[in-house]
């Protein structure tokens, strides 16, 4: 077999294979007869893509595509890669494998790619706070600004809001909008990923004011800042933090600032579900369970000891908070209204972004099987789905970058009852899914280029608040008759 450079993804711009000139006509003569135009030219050309440029592109064709293109991306200048290659950059040409017309029907087939990833980030800033929806007409009213990146929102009795911001600051929002700053926060380390970052009421707030904030939590060994992802409980009286406690750190500590995970979720069981990030080190981190809580779903009781039915409680050497593995970078955690499931998205790679429901003891397959690519274009797995492994319920290609999630509750929203809110810092919008039976089944892009969608969350009131970033605004989502 003669194994084409994996840099020509890089820098190539186009279309590699793994296949030996006698494999490409065996597989060549075994595709399907023709059965309708268009369709099947397009499938001709995905078959195509998967058996000559799968091997080093990775299997779906919209995380290749979701790049910068050296050489261009118009159909004449991707005939003309595909065709003649950049053998000086490791691009092989294709001339003597495919026919023009195959050529020609796999331009269009990336291109048709490309503009699936440019739907997303094309379009200017919007200049009103009315938005026009599929369902709705929706208004975006201004809770709080002043803010830089507001990473995590918490309602308190009295129509009071929590906010951090990940430059370290813990703010109150005050009826009249005005933010009044908490003291007592613990230090954070703010550089890359990490900061203040998330925050939740405990269940019995009204009587005991718990409340818990996930931060990256650093020290210095050798002369080297290492962080990780801590809990803090503490009592929250007035606008001052006392009695602070950390009841979880995760280990082992690193010197990546990058991939903290950090959301929570008190489920109906009323422990704490805490998500940590695998820092960047996906060959060890997120496999491995024992000595080793990074890339996890954590579980713990709300003074940070193990619930006994923990998956991992009697197995030898494991951390006994896991309650999942193999999770990346998760930024979104939220409770399924009537089943009281966990629901979390996390980042994928380049393409693969997930929303899994979680169970105890799975392994959720990372590195194992992705559906994205590295950044620098290499493929990180060939599978996407393995035996064993818990596939996800849905995935995003390209990746959105999902952060804060909610399920749309009550009956304010019409049309958009039942339906899963995932805030994008990619591209800058809230995504609606439409589920049917745990599927999504319809996409709707919302507020388009509004900022970097940080969270999002139901409130008592029955409305639904969204957290933008830089700057940093907190809105309240109006539904206008």
């Amino acid at each position: 077999m003669i194994k084409y450079l994996g840099g020509a993804l890089v820098i190539g711009g186009v279309l590699t294979s793994i296949l030996s000139p006698e494999d490409k006509t065996a597989v060549r003569q075994s595709k399907p007869m023709a059965v309708n135009g268009n369709h099947f030219l397009e499938e001709k050309a995905a078959l195509n893509y998967r058996n000559y440029c799968g091997g080093c592109h990775g299997e779906k064709m919209d995380a290749f595509v979701d790049r910068q293109w050296k050489h261009g991306n118009t159909k004449e200048d991707l005939f003309k890669a595909i065709k003649n290659g950049y053998a000086n950059e490791g691009m092989p040409a294709f001339d003597s494998t495919f026919t023009d017309k195959e050529i020609r029907e796999l331009s269009d087939y990336i291109i048709k790619g490309i503009k699936n990833v440019d739907r997303y980030g094309a379009g200017k800033k919007p200049v009103s706070n009315i938005f026009k929806t599929e369902e709705l007409t929706i208004r975006l009213d201004t809770v709080a600004k002043g803010l830089d990146i507001p990473w995590g929102m918490a309602f308190l009795p009295g129509d009071e809001l929590l906010v951090t911001d990940r430059n370290g600051k813990f703010y109150k929002v005050k009826k009249d909008q005005s933010l009044q700053s908490i003291s007592g926060v613990p230090e954070v380390l703010a550089k890359g990923q990490g900061g203040l970052m998330d925050v939740v009421l405990d269940p019995a707030f009204a009587s005991n004011k718990f409340i818990y904030l996930s931060y990256s939590k650093f020290k210095t060994e050798d002369g080297k800042v290492l962080a990780t992802t801590a809990i803090l409980k503490a009592k929250l009286e007035g606008n001052e933090l006392k009695d602070q406690q950390d009841i979880f750190v995760a280990k082992p500590w690193s010197r990546t600032q990058h991939h903290y995970g950090s959301r929570m979720q008190f489920g109906k069981d009323g422990y704490l579900y805490i998500a940590v990030g695998e820092r960047g080190n996906e060959k060890q981190n997120p496999q491995e369970i024992k000595g080793n809580d990074l890339g996890k779903i954590h579980r713990i009781k709300s003074d940070g000891s193990i619930p006994s039915d923990n998956p991992f409680v009697k197995t030898d050497g494991a951390e006994p908070s896991i309650f999942t593995y193999g999770n990346r970078n998760p930024q979104g955690m939220t409770i399924h209204p009537q089943t009281g499931a966990i629901w979390e998205n996390e980042h994928g790679p380049r393409g693969g972004d997930e929303i899994n429901i979680i169970q105890p003891g799975k392994n959720y397959g990372w590195p194992i099987a992705t559906y994205g690519i590295n950044y620098n274009g290499k493929i990180i797995s060939n599978v996407s789905e393995k035996e064993g492994i818990t596939a996800p319920l849905h995935y995003w290609i390209p990746s959105i970058g999902p952060s804060g999630m909610a399920f749309v509750t009550g009956s304010r929203y019409k049309g958009w009852e039942g339906n899963l809110l995932t805030g994008s810092l990619r591209f800058e919008y809230l995504n609606r899914s439409v589920l049917k039976n745990n599927k999504v089944v319809k996409e709707e892009i919302l507020f388009k280029n509004i900022g970097r969608l940080r969270d999002v969350r139901m409130a008592p009131d029955g409305f639904i608040y969204i957290a933008v970033e830089s700057p940093g605004i907190v809105y309240r989502l109006v539904p206008v008759n």
